[in-house]
């Protein structure tokens, strides 16, 4: 029997106020960074249980004073109890909105929390909703998680992916585990790959998310192990334009950068993004920031023929 993530990292904080409301909205439309990406952005939570381990520690949405409102990012995680009711009252005006756009309707899910997170295990919302979505389906639906608890919902993936286009992005920022002065991570690697090859074996499109990225250790052997766990394309976003600023002004407030550097000095520095993503194209399609997440990749470098 494979440990779970809390024996694996016994010291991982969770979070301990857990605040079951009814929202009064789920389906947000896209602004920003995600008008690229998608129509709409759906949260089944407020706040993350993830919020204190590494992903947490760069993670922009603990700036946004509107959604913590004087709350610690991490020590809180508000159910949105009614969110597939929600789901179902909204969906197909949601739909005829972006459509009036000639858009897709795409839903980024999600955007400000991990749809997976330690409390999904109890309360189920996420997976209520994707419950609805098998009723009034959007036209692509875009996973983002850090964690492998996605495997329990395998079969009803399955099944949306024959409503509508789904892509499940895993996010795994580089091949260490832990970068010094940072809390450990939600979900080993390991975890993380192994979810990404289950997924891709059930015949489900999966993209790894280096995001943000960390410095790596070995990027050919890593790139290697994604493609051979069935990934369909790595996403490469680095904090500087992926925390939202130009200059990653945000992520520079934590300890993020810091650690980075401890690990590769360069590693803070947007050439080094450019420098990973001419290793990644030898070995997968690779898209940079929001087009990756939008699903717009350029394809693998193809091996010169001698003459």
């Amino acid at each position: 029997m494979k440990p779970s993530d809390s024996q694996t990292y016994p010291n991982l904080p969770l979070s301990k106020e857990i605040n079951l409301i009814q929202s009064k909205t789920l389906l947000t439309r896209a602004s920003g960074y995600l008008k690229e990406v998608c129509s709409h952005s759906l949260n089944p939570y407020s706040g993350c249980g993830y919020g204190l381990s590494s992903c947490g520690e760069g993670c922009y949405v603990r700036f946004n004073h509107w959604l913590t409102r004087g709350r610690e990012w991490g020590k809180f995680v508000d159910v949105k109890v009614n969110a597939s009711d929600l789901y179902l009252q909204s969906a197909q005006r949601g739909k005829n909105w972006a459509h009036q756009r000639s858009i897709p309707f795409t839903i980024f899910m999600s955007s400000a929390t991990d749809p997976w997170q330690p409390a999904e295990k109890k309360y189920r919302v996420t997976r209520a909703v994707l419950q609805a979505m098998t009723t009034c389906p959007p036209d692509t639906l875009i996973l983002q998680t850090h964690s492998a608890s996605i495997l329990d919902d395998q079969k009803l993936l399955l099944e949306l992916s024959r409503l509508c286009s789904l892509r499940i992005h895993i996010s795994i920022e580089g091949d260490r585990n832990r970068l010094p002065g940072l809390p450990p991570p939600p979900c080993s690697i390991e975890k993380r790959i192994s979810a990404l090859e289950q997924l891709s074996a059930q015949g489900l499109k999966t993209v790894a998310c280096l995001s943000p990225l960390y410095p790596l250790e070995n990027p050919q052997r890593f790139f290697e192990r994604l493609k051979n766990a069935g990934a369909s394309a790595v996403i490469i976003d680095h904090f500087i334009e992926g925390d939202g600023t130009a200059e990653g002004s945000r992520t520079l407030k934590t300890r993020l950068p810091l650690a980075m550097s401890q690990v590769q000095e360069d590693s803070v520095r947007l050439p080094y993004r450019d420098h990973i993503v001419n290793i990644a194209r030898n070995y997968l399609p690779v898209g940079v920031s929001a087009q990756g997440f939008a699903g717009h990749y350029t394809q693998p470098c193809r091996p010169q023929k001698n003459s």
